[in-house]
């Protein structure tokens, strides 16, 4: 056998072992999708968005406590979170570029990328409920744009590298100060970039359950102070699965679902944007 008919057998090979991991990586993917589903659709229905949480037994519970306290604590991370990301990665890009302090600031956010969720609703609970004495949402949501807030930072930082220098040189040619460049030409170069790191931070954040643990805890009742413990859609999906109780599992199955399904709309999303910035 020849070196070249060699090249051949190995690639073939390879790519053979290739294709099936990915379609049994797949074959996971899927199996664990339509279980959710399966579960998920049997156990939806309209009293799950009217209703409050209610004690094992009674047929009026619901949880609409833990999606609204889930768009509050959500909302607010990313009403943080997402100026602060977009801000950080422009003076990465645009001011700070190849300066050491630039190279440290991007260190530490792929530290904090890698880092494991617990740590950070271990580090807030310390901050902050520890000195307050109790639980709150304010808590959880800084949890929260601790965990989104690097993504972005990256993400930002990735897709105005990719703007051409030529289109900022053009621009300050004209006479056009740095800020109008910035705002302008830039961002409007890597807004589907932008977006897309975006959407992938607030999917990132909306499944978590280990950092809320620490921070907002939960509340059985629907709660909008957001200086008090408050539901959220993950935790209360944890507590319902868990239970003894046939009717909390149905709930947390229920939650399951539409969590799922939410932060697989915004994967989606983000991705379609993705392909249209590379101009698929």
């Amino acid at each position: 056998m020849t070196h070249t008919q060699k090249r051949i057998v190995v690639n073939n090979v390879v790519m053979v072992l290739s294709a099936l991991s990915a379609l049994v990586g797949m074959g996971f993917l899927f199996w664990i999708l339509g279980v959710l589903v399966l579960n998920g659709i049997d156990a939806l229905n309209w009293a799950i968005f009217v209703n409050e949480g209610a004690p094992p037994g009674y047929e009026e519970s619901g949880l609409k406590h833990a999606m609204i306290g889930q768009l509050y604590i959500v909302g607010v991370a990313t009403f943080f979170g997402v100026p602060l990301g977009i801000l950080a990665g422009t003076y990465l890009s645009e001011y700070g570029q190849k300066a050491k302090l630039a190279e440290i600031i991007r260190d530490i956010s792929d530290i904090m990328m890698s880092a494991p969720s617990i740590v950070i609703g271990a580090f807030v609970y310390a901050i902050i409920v520890a000195p307050m004495g109790h639980f709150s949402g304010w808590a959880g949501s800084v949890a929260l744009t601790i965990i989104m807030l690097p993504i972005i930072l990256r993400t930002t930082d990735d897709m105005l590298n990719l703007v051409p220098s030529t289109l900022r040189e053009a621009a300050f040619a004209l006479g056009a100060p740095k800020y109008k460049v910035i705002i302008q030409i830039v961002y409007r170069g890597a807004k589907a970039g932008i977006l897309t790191g975006v959407l992938l931070g607030v999917a990132r954040v909306a499944g978590e359950t280990a950092p809320l643990l620490f921070t907002s805890f939960n509340d059985n009742f629907l709660n909008t102070d957001m200086m008090e413990p408050m539901a959220s859609l993950t935790v209360t999906m944890y507590n319902y699965a868990t239970s003894p109780y046939e009717d909390w599992q149905k709930l947390g199955w229920a939650a399951a679902f539409i969590l799922s399904m939410f932060i697989l709309g915004l994967n989606i999303i983000g991705r379609i944007f993705l392909l249209k910035k590379r101009g698929k």
